[in-house]
């Protein structure tokens, strides 16, 4: 009897993730935040937002839960203008090729 309850089991198990190659099971953990996420099923990641159990027009069949996020999320926020400051110069005294050498003499500032 033992033997047909793990053959039954071991064909629902291989039946069951035949049917739900999009899907798996995650399980709980807690966020950095402190928040817990139970455990659930969750659709297996892709490119596409269409197939996930939480966009709308899709229902999720573990819950009967209708999806509530959109397809195509506004994604567009405006990035405030760059500030432009001119470049500031700032004149630094050349010494004069062209000026008469000083004479420096011994105990005076030059």
């Amino acid at each position: 009897m033992k033997l047909l309850l793990a053959g039954a089991a071991l064909a629902l198990v291989t039946f069951g993730s035949a049917l739900a190659q999009g899907d798996h099971y995650v399980n709980g953990y807690t966020k950095a935040d402190g928040t817990y996420v139970a455990p659930h099923m969750q659709t297996n990641p892709n490119n596409t937002r269409a197939d996930n159990y939480s966009t709308q027009g899709n229902v999720n069949p573990y819950t009967g839960q209708p999806g509530t996020k959109p397809l195509y999320p506004n994604t567009y926020e405006p990035t405030p203008a760059p500030t432009y400051s001119p470049p500031r110069f700032e004149r630094v005294p050349t010494p004069n090729p062209y000026a008469p050498a000083k004479t420096c003499y011994y105990g005076q500032p030059c």
